[in-house]
């Protein structure tokens, strides 16, 4: 059983990657994750394909989780 989609901004889905906008965009154009919607500011990202960023428990330092995959019909450049 899948959960229905969490769909969040572009800005929510950086802050919750730690990963700059541009990046969320990117990986929407690679097909590593869905973009639900069409034109500035109606364009939203489930928050349930992106990596979570955590912070080490010591240093307080943010880690970043791994990219989501690529899909199977397309290699890394």
């Amino acid at each position: 059983m899948t959960s229905a989609p969490l769909l969040v901004t572009e800005d929510m889905a950086a802050a919750y990657t730690g990963r700059p906008g541009a990046t969320i965009r990117r990986w929407a154009h690679e097909g590593r994750i869905t973009r639900h919607g069409h034109g500035r500011g109606n364009v939203r990202y489930n928050l349930w394909e992106l990596p979570q960023k955590t912070a080490d428990e010591l240093t307080g330092q943010t880690l970043l989780g791994p990219p989501p995959p690529l899909p199977a019909q397309r290699d890394a450049a």
